[in-house]
């Protein structure tokens, strides 16, 4: 199977222009399985602007990935809020071929989010060849979730975030000892740009079931990394 996860500098609160460079990413990752997109993608991490922001998992502007996903028989993961019983969610809408879309909804949220978003319980894991499960940023630093995630025998594990040179300098550490600790294929996505008035630090990567870096973008350019699951070979496109 080949996977990819994608960095993107979004534009803020401008779904359709982001949707564009979402549709030009994909093109980019000719050839992919399943791609990946940052958290709250279509958007940008805009946590103040998410009320208003939010729609819903029916979106007609989401139309546009399905006919890619039915025509090129690739699943595509895009990160939105969305309203839910609980209130707004950040969210990752999973699109796949010829069925109904599904998401996947940050259970654990930072302190920060908590005025401006609700935690959702999940109960969603993604199978093709392999066990796919996810986190969305802060969920990876969380033990529980990491537990949680890996409870099924699934061997891929894939966050979806808007980090921080900060957060990222934690972030890239933490995901190698998941690799080498649950045996996983690991891969991160994560933006460029200005996002919630702070600077989105890139580094999206991938890490072999040893924790072995694979490949990792910089912290400038938007692009993919196209990893095959089986023989380990990752490679880097930049738009």
């Amino acid at each position: 199977m080949k996977i990819s996860v994608a960095q993107a500098k979004p534009a803020t609160g401008n779904i359709e222009k982001n949707i564009a460079k979402h549709l030009q990413l994909i093109e980019l990752a000719n050839g992919t399985d399943l791609i990946v997109f940052p958290e709250l993608s279509l958007t940008g991490y805009e946590p103040s602007l998410a009320a208003n922001l939010a729609t819903d998992i029916d979106d007609k502007r989401l139309d546009a990935f399905q006919a890619i996903s039915d025509k090129q028989r690739i699943t595509i993961c895009v990160g939105l809020p969305i309203k839910q019983e609980e209130g707004i969610s950040i969210s990752m809408v999973i699109v796949q071929p010829h069925e109904p879309r599904q998401l996947y909804s940050k259970t654990y949220l930072h302190a920060d989010e908590e005025p401006f978003f609700a935690s959702h319980r999940n109960d969603i894991s993604l199978t093709l060849s392999s066990r796919i499960t996810f986190a969305i940023c802060y969920e990876l630093s969380v033990p529980e979730h990491t537990i949680d995630a890996f409870k099924n025998g699934e061997n891929i594990y894939i966050a979806s975030v808007s980090k921080t040179k900060k957060g990222i300098d934690k972030a890239l550490p933490a995901l190698a000892g998941i690799a080498s600790t649950h045996k996983a294929t690991v891969l991160l996505a994560n933006a460029i740009g200005t996002e919630d008035s702070a600077q989105s630090a890139g580094h999206s990567s991938a890490w072999d079931n040893k924790g072995i870096l694979l490949a990792q973008l910089d912290e400038d350019d938007e692009g993919i990394i196209l990893l095959d699951t089986e023989t380990h070979e990752a490679e880097v496109r930049k738009l």
